[in-house]
């Protein structure tokens, strides 16, 4: 059931992945709407610096006719990685993750804004907050909003990420604690306000882990240099711990002391963070997650496959919108197209979920190892 102007494609969710199946049906002359549940794109910070890989990421740059933009935005001195040793700071070879010589890092908030940039005024209808999708026959959709309007279509795509509310049409899984937790904390102008934690992180990225725990700085642009401690630890730790998560001083005290003996320039990366903590335990779908091809409908990024952040996941995304948006040109119906993309999707992000799985444990192994 196709409107006059070809089919109806709803998007929901503007994250990268989303975005990218957006601009490349636009390119080629398709319509496609995207909802957002998020007011404006500025309403909050879009996370850290992502390595922008050949074979996927810039793969999906490349369909979408933004690569060179990409290009003039990236850092690619920002691929090096130091690992030093917690107690002494010494520097120590470099065990992984190990990608292409050619996966310059960008701010997620940047690339993010080069797909927004690049699609026709009015494409993304912010402030659109799905809250599931219902069939309707022959293929067909219809996706419910919270304000209780809805939109038809023949097309759904759920790329609104962990919690996504269209995976339910699809698949009962859901996404569940890895047993790991990164608290996010940062230094702004580092490079004029904390010059030598600004040389030991270098341009890209400084790495210390041991007994369960890491900590990471990573360079961003404009001076910022944005820093995780991760852990292994119950998801309700700060109950065990009587600390408050909005608590910022309490947070503070209790990193110092969980990381107590390392070495102290390295502390100095929590103890001058001028950004608060933010909190974010890592959850992941269960590997494989699949489901039963079901006409009209499909997932792509974290809603198909949420996996450790650890350098694939923003990639896959951007390759899952680029490859279903290709298939939709080229295939003669929309079944054939989902069908398509989901024999390619489902397979690769499969091997990637188990690749991340133990980028994990390298980077913080299990206690019991």
């Amino acid at each position: 059931m196709d409107s006059a102007h070809g089919p109806r494609i709803v998007i929901v969710g503007a994250g990268l992945g989303g975005l990218a199946l957006a601009r490349v049906l636009q390119l080629h002359g398709r319509s496609v709407t995207v909802f957002e549940s998020e007011a404006s794109t500025g309403v909050r910070p879009q996370g850290g610096s992502l390595d922008i890989h050949g074979g996927t990421g810039q793969a999906a740059l490349r369909a979408a006719g933004l690569l060179d933009q990409f290009r003039a935005l990236a850092r690619p001195e920002s691929q090096e990685w130091r690992v030093v040793d917690p107690v002494t700071a010494a520097a120590l070879p470099f065990p992984g993750p190990v990608h292409d010589d050619d996966s310059p890092e960008i701010d997620r908030g940047q690339l993010r804004g080069l797909f927004l940039e690049s699609l026709a005024e009015g494409t993304v209808r912010w402030g659109c907050n799905v809250t599931g999708a219902t069939p309707l026959g022959e293929g067909t959709w219809r996706v419910l909003l919270d304000d209780g309007t809805t939109e038809d279509a023949d097309l759904v795509v759920g790329a609104d990420g962990a919690w996504s509310r269209i995976r339910p049409a699809l698949s009962d899984a859901t996404p569940g604690y890895t047993g790991v937790t990164f608290i996010e904390t940062g230094l702004t102008d580092c490079d004029t306000r904390h010059p030598g934690l600004a040389r030991m992180v270098g341009d890209g990225t400084l790495l210390a882990t041991a007994d369960g725990k890491a900590l990471l700085a990573q360079r961003n642009s404009t001076g910022h240099i944005r820093v995780y401690a991760a852990f292994r630890a119950p998801r309700n730790w700060h109950v065990a711990a009587e600390v408050e998560p909005d608590d910022t001083a309490a947070v503070r005290a209790h990193l110092l002391k969980m990381f107590d003996g390392w070495d102290d320039n390295l502390l100095s990366l929590l103890r001058h963070s001028d950004s608060g903590f933010v909190h974010r335990p890592v959850f992941v779908l269960p590997v494989p997650h699949t489901w039963e091809h079901v006409p009209g409908i499909t997932l792509l990024g974290d809603a198909a496959h949420l996996m450790p952040p650890v350098g694939l996941g923003a990639n896959l995304a951007m390759l899952d919108g680029a490859d279903l948006a290709r298939a939709l040109i080229t295939e003669s119906n929309i079944d054939d197209a989902v069908r398509a993309y989901e024999n390619l999707m489902l397979p690769r992000s499969a091997q990637a979920a188990q690749d991340c799985a133990k980028a994990l444990d390298d980077l913080i192994p299990p206690m019991d190892r």
